[in-house]
């Protein structure tokens, strides 16, 4: 072997020896990484101890090599709002009508309206409960509106008491306004106007809830509102409080079952009123004399109650020493003929009221008490030997069924 090749094997000795001591020295180093053989420790997302301190910032599990694709965490949403229970709904005594427990239990208020024709239109009409129409004086009738769930805007004219209206007035306690009246009822209301039989809201005494208008002549042009009654009822104690009354009601007849047309009228010395049926809303469409449609001045609306009933009663000269006034009394306690219009249809019955104090209550031809329709009713007070007419409407023709929709 010649000199020149042992000198090349002494440096590839070298060489080799430095390598070895090089891969020795990275397998031992503590920072080193695992073999690339080791790749499923790795996926199951942990590493191999080390056996010394950790150089460097810790591995975060987010860092982590997954096994499958990734998956987007789902969107955040708001919560659900949490449902507002439905309000709850009573019916009110004297209608029927769904209202809220407070509206239910609002006393009510008995309001005495001019029914002279300098008087129309008059105010409250559509916001009534109840409609009470009697003969008053000299021919001329006058009207008693009852208030319960609703309060009124404007109401009047107002004009003055009789007794036989706050008979009717007290069956329910009512707040009772009115201006002036027959010495019979004003000594009544004196006598028991404290909550005895009504509460008495005179307007003599309580002059700051009531106003004059000026596109009227007195006495025509006195007037009230629901929220100054409201507050003559707090002041005098009339609470709010559950009314318990007899008359039933039920929901309106379904359109096939109601007739088309149907008429009622009635007449006093002075006035006539005529009804005339209305099938599409189920009302009895008023009007009386010098007014073709009877509006309520308040609202503008159609004065058309969901009721009529008529009712005879004997009237008679009221002996109170003022004879050219020709007030009178009735025979309010006791029984008589009735008429009762609901749905279209007519029946003759009978009406009751067995004290001052009960409610007048109306019976059909069977004797059972009678069902209304939930909304207003008109009670026309008539004396006996009074002009009534009732005239029957026809039997609807039946609902044409569109093809493909006939009953099977």
């Amino acid at each position: 072997m010649n000199r020149a090749a042992v000198l090349a094997l002494g440096i590839l000795a070298i060489l080799g020896g430095l390598g070895l001591g090089m891969f020795a020295a990275l397998a031992s180093s503590p920072g080193s990484t695992p073999p690339a053989g080791s790749g499923l420790v790795a996926g199951l997302g942990s590493t191999p101890p080390s056996s010394g301190p950790v150089v460097g910032p810790s591995p975060s599990p987010e860092a982590s090599p997954s096994v499958g694709p990734s998956v987007s965490p789902p969107p955040s949403y708001p919560p659900l709002p949490t449902p507002t229970p439905a309000p709850k709904l009573v019916p009110a005594p004297l209608t029927g009508r769904l209202v809220s427990p407070a509206a239910a239990a609002r006393h009510p208020i008995a309001v005495m309206i001019d029914d002279q024709f300098d008087a129309r239109p008059q105010s409250g009409f559509t916001a009534a409960s109840v409609v009470w129409q009697a003969p008053a004086e000299g021919g001329i009738p006058r009207y008693m509106l009852v208030f319960q769930e609703n309060i009124p805007a404007d109401v009047g004219p107002v004009r003055s008491a009789r007794y036989y209206y706050i008979a009717w007035a007290a069956e329910m306690r009512a707040l009772y306004a009115h201006a002036g009246g027959s010495p019979q009822a004003l000594d009544t209301l004196r006598a028991k106007g404290s909550g005895q039989l009504v509460y008495n809201a005179d307007e003599f005494r309580w002059g700051g809830s009531f106003h004059r208008i000026s596109t009227r002549l007195s006495p025509h042009n006195l007037y009230t509102t629901g929220a100054s009654l409201r507050a003559i009822a707090k002041t005098v104690g009339a609470g709010d409080v559950a009314l318990k009354w007899p008359w039933t009601f039920a929901r309106d007849a379904v359109l096939g079952w109601r007739p088309v047309g149907g008429r009622i009228e009635v007449k006093y010395l002075a006035n006539a009123i005529r009804y005339d049926y209305d099938r599409k809303s189920n009302t009895y469409l008023r009007s009386v004399t010098g007014e073709n449609r009877q509006i309520d001045d308040a609202t503008n609306r159609r004065v058309a109650p969901k009721n009529v009933i008529v009712m005879l009663m004997h009237f008679g000269p009221l002996n109170d020493n003022n004879p050219k006034k020709h007030r009178l009394e009735a025979q309010i306690v006791g029984s008589g003929p009735a008429w009762i219009a609901t749905n279209g249809k007519t029946v003759k019955g009978t009406w009751k009221k067995t004290s001052l104090t009960s409610a007048t209550r109306f019976f059909g031809p069977n004797g059972k008490p009678v069902v209304l329709t939930v909304g207003q009713t008109f009670v026309q007070v008539m004396p006996y030997g009074s002009t009534i007419s009732f005239v029957a409407g026809k039997a609807a023709p039946p609902e044409p069924f569109p093809l493909g929709n006939r009953p099977r």
